[in-house]
């Protein structure tokens, strides 16, 4: 059986961050101590090499030598799930048949786009897709982000799932996530097999009564969120929404006020890595930024805040 038939995967998928050292070159036993620190936080599954790891500071080079390492260091404890985004579908499906090689269990990737105008249109995305399904086996995850400046309609994403059937998770993290969630789930029926949400979760209930049966947080809370989607899907909603409130003002201040450099900053102070360095032209974190980071973060007591202490 084909893996892109297996039962659905459900549950809480996070993005792995990529740690650098201070001069800015890749940490690789950081890399190792955050997927392990990962896996003891509880998730369903990992991502890499996604924006959220910095993939566009990353060189191809770069690219390979964390692919291989993160699925050597993971060793199948967890599917992993690679991010192939390129505006080449030639280089998107060379990266995608290289990470299946490596482990992968799935892709995900944001349609192809470059700068602010260099656009695919809807025959050329659905082109897209097909060539990396036929260079890669496994599931495909559609990324619907801001980021990449392209509309990807309802309609558009269920083509996609029925004409490419390997496509059948979805990441929808734009704005009126819910309202997109529900209309897909609604038009696509059982081609969708994955609606998932992002963004860290900011959205994260309204999405799970919209039909998500997945998320992809940053790794900074995994453990905290994963009882959520847990007891949502388990039928308690009354329970993941306590839960989830109880979160809320954290992931507001990761979501609005730190992005990405966030997961860092708490895995650095909690020991997983040694530095929470982000690379140029990115900035860090300013010191009362990451004072009220800690502060939400000290009160809620995550895995990741003491994880190598």
């Amino acid at each position: 059986m084909p893996a892109f038939a297996d039962k659905p995967w459900t549950g809480i998928y996070p993005i792995a961050p990529t740690p650098f050292a201070a001069n800015g070159d890749l940490d690789l036993p950081g890399m190792r101590r955050v997927l392990d620190c990962m896996i003891d936080q509880g998730v369903d599954g990992i991502c890499i090499l996604a924006n959220y790891s910095e993939q566009f500071l990353l060189t191809d080079e770069e690219r390979d030598t964390l692919l291989d390492l993160c699925l050597a260091q993971v060793a199948g404890r967890v599917p992993v799930i690679v991010t192939c985004s390129h505006y080449s579908t030639r280089i998107a499906a060379a990266r995608a048949q290289r990470a299946v090689v490596a482990g992968a269990k799935m892709l995900m990737l944001m349609p192809p786009y470059h700068g602010a105008s260099l656009r695919a249109d809807e025959k050329g995305i659905v082109e897209h897709f097909a060539a990396i399904a036929a260079a890669a086996p496994v599931p495909i995850m559609v990324q619907d982000a801001p980021l990449s400046g392209t509309n990807l309609s309802v309609p558009l994403l269920v083509r996609l799932a029925k004409e490419v059937p390997q496509v059948r998770y979805f990441k929808i993290e734009v704005p009126n996530a819910a309202a997109k969630l529900r209309a897909l789930v609604a038009a696509g029926g059982a081609s969708i097999a994955g609606p998932f949400d992002g963004e860290e979760g900011i959205t994260l209930m309204a999405d799970l009564d919209a039909g998500a049966t997945g998320t992809m947080t940053s790794a900074m809370v995994s453990d905290l969120v994963k009882p959520v989607v847990v007891n949502f899907l388990a039928g308690k909603r009354v329970e993941a929404a306590a839960l989830y409130a109880r979160l809320l003002p954290l992931i507001n201040f990761e979501n609005r006020q730190c992005g990405l450099r966030a997961c860092k900053t708490v895995m650095m102070e909690g020991g997983v890595i040694r530095s929470d360095a982000v690379r140029h032209p990115l900035e860090a974190l300013h010191p009362a930024t990451r004072a009220g980071l800690l502060e939400l973060v000290r009160e809620l007591d995550p895995i990741a805040l003491r994880w190598g202490k």
